[in-house]
């Protein structure tokens, strides 16, 4: 049975984001692949783009969709062998078997503690769907990564690169709030695995995890990384080594037009929701070259053809 939770569960990447790009260039839904199959959602978390982007591929490819905030039901247990004599109704061996009799593909969303590295880089929410339904499982966002956000930033990049190899510079940005480690990892994930340049900055304190990483240049300069680079993308993160605390370094890692200035006319992009003034300048933002629209569009279509190589 196959998943969609990382890129390691997907064969073959590219043929993916080539796929995506097809599916943009001939959206005619009446030409589309048909899949005459069900969808449930399951959101333990809020959603805007997942949400709205994955229900309307899955209505692009004629599936039928059921969609449950489940943040809003009785409290499931995660946990195997455990007595259930406390507020939690249900355990997820019977919340998954129940679901996959009503769904052929079951889409989860669920965001870290950001307090228990250990529980939450363990998955558990999302592990726990993998082994107990018996239909395929796609990550809405899981605790450590973005997976459809991601395809849709390399369906991006692959769209918009002004040139074979660009250089790609994700960097991070400051938040009021303590954000996951999911999105940066999950784009460090994909795009470390493009004919990129890829650089990763971020201040003293916030280094992701080892494992994605990898042999990446860091470079804990921002205005040097930005040099040169075609594209620019911002996202705060919570500190791993701290885990779950606000990191604030002495310098101003917001993205000004003037860091701008240093790239090769680079396009900015994010996966939003943003703080204007926080994060990102308005004339970043305003800027004709930010792509945040475009990448928000192409989560539809990443969407499309990630069900459709589940369902074939």
């Amino acid at each position: 049975m196959q998943h969609f939770t990382s890129i390691t569960d997907v064969p073959n990447p590219n043929a993916l984001i080539q796929r995506a790009l097809e599916i943009k260039r001939a959206p005619n839904p009446q030409s589309a692949i048909r899949i005459q199959k069900s969808l449930v959602l399951l959101f333990f978390n809020p959603s805007l783009r997942t949400r709205l982007s994955t229900e309307k591929a899955a209505q692009n490819l004629g599936m039928n969709i059921i969609t449950m905030n489940a943040d809003a039901g009785w409290k499931i247990e995660f946990e195997d062998g455990t007595v259930m004599d406390g507020d939690k109704a249900e355990h997820v061996r019977e919340a998954a078997g129940v679901i996959s009799q009503y769904a052929d593909v079951i889409g989860i969303r669920s965001f870290p503690t950001l307090k228990d590295r250990d529980w939450d880089y363990a998955e558990v929410v999302l592990n726990q769907f993998k082994k107990y339904a018996s239909v395929p499982i796609i990550s809405l966002e899981s605790a450590t990564l973005h997976p459809l956000q991601s395809l849709a930033d390399a369906v991006t990049i692959e769209e918009f690169k002004p040139r074979p190899r660009p250089k790609v510079v994700l960097t991070w940005a400051p938040h009021v709030r303590a954000l996951p480690q999911a999105v940066p990892n999950s784009f460090v994930e994909w795009i470390k695995t493009r004919d990129v340049e890829l650089v990763v900055t971020h201040p003293l304190g916030a280094e992701l995890v080892p494992q994605f990483v990898d042999n990446l240049r860091v470079e804990y300069d921002q205005r040097q990384a930005f040099e040169g680079a075609d594209f620019i993308y911002a996202k705060n993160w919570s500190s791993f080594s701290d885990y779950g605390q606000i990191i604030s370094p002495k310098e101003n890692w917001m993205v000004t037009p003037e860091k701008m200035a240093l790239t090769n006319a680079a396009r900015f992009m994010h996966c939003l929701p943003v703080r204007r003034n926080v994060v990102v300048a308005d004339a970043v933002l305003d800027d004709p070259r930010c792509l945040i629209f475009e990448q928000a569009k192409n989560r539809e279509y990443a969407a499309q053809a990630v069900l459709e190589w589940i369902c074939e």
